[in-house]
């Protein structure tokens, strides 16, 4: 697991990517933190944290993410950007004593 420092900016990063939670708390949790930022980044907080963090450690975040964080288009642009090819299937929620869980149909929304 890759540890990030807690840099006032990567701090300021963690709280807009992850407003929801604690800044500090966030950083503790690198693969989460990296898969929202890789879902809700802009090109400037995505400079900030490429300063800190390698093309590795995203690849390794994509391979630990959370379930329920990438969007559809946010899982297949990051797969490819990380040479993960062919993108594998996004990470799903595992319900005890349910073996699937049919893709989300907005038209049910």
């Amino acid at each position: 697991m890759i540890a990030l420092p807690h840099t006032a900016e990567l701090l300021e990063v963690a709280r807009r990517v992850v407003w929801f939670h604690d800044a500090e708390e966030t950083l503790q949790r690198p693969y989460t933190f990296l898969a929202y930022l890789m879902t809700f980044t802009v090109p400037s907080d995505f400079a900030i944290v490429r300063r800190y963090v390698s093309m590795d450690d995203f690849r390794l975040a994509l391979e630990n993410a959370p379930p329920g964080v990438f969007d559809p288009r946010s899982w297949a642009y990051w797969n490819l950007v990380c040479g993960r090819n062919p993108v594998p299937p996004m990470p799903q929620r595992k319900i005890p004593g349910v073996e699937h869980i049919p893709p989300f149909d907005p038209r049910w929304s």
